[in-house]
């Protein structure tokens, strides 16, 4: 006969706020979060039950002259398909993409960190849909 000895996970959902944060350690901070390594039921193979809702990605800030200088490129597949953009434009045209790009190069490569970034939403305004699972909010350094 099956007894039910098995723990059950439940999803825990997590705010933070990227108003006037450095990208680079939120960044760090939030796939740390995502992987579970904040948990004492930690196994590197394992995906965790965090979710994680990022709001205002529009205002990130990064140091020193990264704003002219960082270049985010991307390439169609086709003969000439390179596309390069600095920080500044990207940042106009698409907020949450800067924060995207910058956590998932954080996450391990292959299916688990695939997965683990689905788990990851960003929002460029301060609003987001996600009331109903009553994240609870963390203030990252």
């Amino acid at each position: 006969m099956y007894t039910n000895t098995e723990k059950k996970h439940t999803d825990q959902w997590y705010l933070v706020d990227a108003k006037n944060k450095t990208l680079g350690r939120l960044s760090t901070n939030v796939a740390t979060i995502l992987r579970g390594k904040n948990t004492i039921e930690y196994t590197p193979y394992l995906e965790s039950n965090n979710h994680i809702i990022i709001i205002n990605a529009k205002f990130i800030n990064i140091t020193g002259q990264k704003k002219q200088q960082k270049v985010y490129t991307r390439h169609s597949g086709r003969p000439g398909g390179l596309k390069t953009e600095t920080f500044n434009e990207l940042q106009k045209r698409i907020p949450n993409r800067i924060i995207e790009k910058s956590i998932k190069g954080m996450l391990p490569k292959g299916p688990l960190g695939r997965k683990l970034f689905t788990k990851l939403k960003i929002y460029s305004e301060n609003n987001h849909p996600h009331t109903a699972q009553k994240p609870l909010l963390i203030s990252l350094n």
